[in-house]
Parts: C-alpha cells; sequence; structure tokens
C-alpha cells in the first residue's frame, strides 16, 4: 500500500477514512484493493466499490465453501475410523 496516501488521509483526520482503511483491512483486503477502493473513493464511483467489494465477499465465500467441503471429508473419514474400532 502507498504509505503515503494513507498516511495523508490520516493525517487530514478522516475518523471516516479510517475507519473505511480498518474495514478493509479486517475483511481480508490486499493492499492493492484498499488502494483502488481509496482511489476509487476519492473519484465518486461508488458503482466500481461496490463491485470491487462484491467480487472480494465472491472470492471469500468460494474459499469457505471450499473449505467446508473439506471439513465434511475430515468429518466422514473420523465418522468411518471411530465406527469401525466400535465393531
Amino acid at each position: 500500500m502507498c504509505k503515503n496516501k494513507t498516511a495523508k488521509r490520516e493525517a487530514f483526520g478522516n475518523p471516516y477514512a479510517y475507519t473505511v482503511l480498518q474495514n478493509l483491512k479486517d475483511a481480508g483486503c490486499t493492499d492493492e484493493m484498499v488502494e483502488e477502493f481509496m482511489a476509487l473513493q476519492d473519484n465518486d464511483e461508488e458503482e466500481q466499490q461496490l463491485r470491487l467489494l462484491s467480487s472480494h465477499r465472491k472470492h471469500l465465500l468460494d474459499r469457505l465453501h471450499r473449505e467446508e467441503r473439506q471439513i465434511d471429508c475430515l468429518d466422514y473419514l473420523i465418522y468411518q475410523i471411530q465406527k469401525k474400532g466400535k465393531n
């Protein structure tokens, strides 16, 4: 992330910008995504911001579903081993 842009935003005492930055970081956005989002905000491009956020949300949800399937596989193996041990 370009530290100068972030520092400038925070230096102006804009609590909204700081909150947005922190929220994006907490949501797992890359530094590049944060910079892109903030540049879009500077240009009042809300539709593009929404597309960027929706795309990241979809990425996170896809990853979550993939990991849920992996957990299901492990649960099945655990079940099979426990079932075999009871016989």
